[in-house]
């Protein structure tokens, strides 16, 4: 399908993740986001074959811009625990400034219907990453036997248990602020036994 102009992106998607972010899955319609956004059923059905291949495009277009910020801010670093750090505190940094795609992403969004999308599998997040960890394992700062779909399984379990949890306690503090704790949590499952209990 032709992708859909820029011009046109900035009035829907707001909309979109606004209506997707306060409303259940399935309470949200074509026909309300055309009412919201000004923008008629017809263009919409121009670019996008349902709500589901709409929502989806628009999780895919924002969340890949995580990995370009963290890639910009990782750059020239050399302590694996730092680079992990500030991925964590830029992803969370995203979704403070963007609540709405974290609510509809991690919350509204059926999994089981965005499992089948392209665009849940996120290759393309962490794997500015692998360079990292490899040298890291080498150097016995990670955990050797651990793989890096194990390493990266291990940091998606935890943004979103911790973002679930400040969802259900009524997103009332950023997310930037309180996941030392969690990043605690990580490090010590990804670090060799004596490493983590030592700090």
């Amino acid at each position: 399908m032709p992708v859909m102009p820029e011009k046109l992106k900035k009035r829907l998607f707001p909309v979109v993740l606004d209506l997707f972010s306060n409303h259940d899955f399935h309470g949200v319609n074509i026909r309300e986001i055309s009412r919201q956004s000004g923008i008629s059923s017809g263009t919409i059905y121009k670019y996008f074959s349902s709500k589901e291949q709409l929502i989806f495009a628009i999780l895919d277009e924002k969340i890949s811009q995580i990995g370009q910020t963290t890639e910009r801010h990782i750059a020239g670093m050399d302590s694996i625990k730092e680079i992990f750090r500030k991925v964590f505190w830029v992803t969370f940094d995203f979704y403070d400034k963007n609540p709405g795609l974290a609510v509809t992403a991690f919350i509204t969004v059926p999994m089981r219907t965005w499992m089948k999308e392209e665009s849940y599998r996120r290759r393309d997040d962490l794997a500015l990453l692998k360079g990292h960890i490899k040298r890291a394992k080498e150097q016995g700062q990670i955990d050797s036997s651990l793989s890096f779909p194990l390493i990266t399984d291990a940091y998606y379990m935890i943004c979103h248990r911790y973002i679930h949890n400040w969802y259900y306690k009524g997103m009332t503090w950023k997310l930037t602020e309180k996941f030392d704790d969690f990043f605690t949590l990580f490090w010590k499952m990804v670090t060799p036994v004596s490493e983590s209990r030592e700090k």
